[in-house]
């Protein structure tokens, strides 16, 4: 606010105006007056909203954008079904043959196994040892005994062939077997003959029923082995070679 002033003439005193004077008043009172509403407006309304409790809130009703449509209404991306490349079946040509092979393949490696390793041997009988080789009342014993009931089975030490099946003096019956390697084994006294003359038969095969005929004291297996044909042998040393205790 500016209030004018009037110079007097011949340096006088400052003489100023009641009008003047009265409306600066006027203005200085209306703009403290206003300044202490605003302030006393202010005050009163902080006032106001410490004292009062919140009272009658109203719930404010949003929406999320994700909700504005149900799941199960949404849209479904559509996509087609995955397709799994799987290659076409073809026989294999030619699979009997190369089965055959296989096999052939497999005979042969344990036909040169068995080779390597010798023919297999068995022992004839399972019972008790009762006689060695040697001599016996005057004469060569030429085997040796193993006694066990009657038809306890016998069987054939190593693989070969039948040359003998029936009737033997002393022996009451026999059978004897050429093997591969040329040794013969003799089986003396049986009850029952299982195979024949000219018969092939495996070590383990059951070729005879254990017996007391011929020159016998009990029942029991007299047994002998007559190595590359020739003159019999010590069973029981003969059967150590191929790790056979009797």
């Amino acid at each position: 606010m500016r209030i004018k002033t009037q110079r007097s003439e011949g340096g006088k005193h400052r003489k100023i105006s009641t009008s003047q004077t009265t409306t600066g008043r006027v203005a200085l009172v209306a703009i403290a007056t206003g300044a202490a509403s605003t302030a006393g407006v202010g005050g009163a309304a902080a006032a106001s909203l410490q004292a009062a409790p919140a009272e009658n809130t109203e719930a404010v009703n949003f929406e999320l954008t994700n909700d504005a449509q149900p799941i199960d209404e949404a849209p479904v991306a559509e996509s087609a079904p995955q397709i799994l490349a799987i290659s076409e079946y073809k026989p294999v040509a030619g699979l009997d043959t190369q089965l055959l092979k296989a096999v052939e393949a497999t005979a042969d490696r344990l036909a040169a196994d068995q080779a390597t390793r010798g023919a297999a041997v068995v022992k004839p009988a399972e019972g008790a040892f009762t006689s060695g080789y040697g001599m016996r009342w005057g004469s060569l014993h030429a085997g040796v005994d193993i006694a066990a009931p009657v038809n306890t089975p016998i069987l054939a030490v190593m693989d070969g062939t039948v040359i003998d099946s029936g009737p033997a003096s002393g022996y009451g019956q026999w059978i004897r077997i050429q093997h591969d390697d040329g040794s013969i084994s003799v089986y003396g006294h049986m009850e029952t003959l299982d195979v024949q003359v000219g018969e092939h038969v495996h070590a383990g095969q059951h070729i005879a029923g254990m017996g007391n005929r011929g020159f016998s004291t009990g029942s029991h297996l007299h047994f002998e082995i007559h190595p590359n044909g020739g003159g019999a042998i010590d069973p029981q040393e003969w059967f150590a070679q191929h790790g056979i205790h009797l």
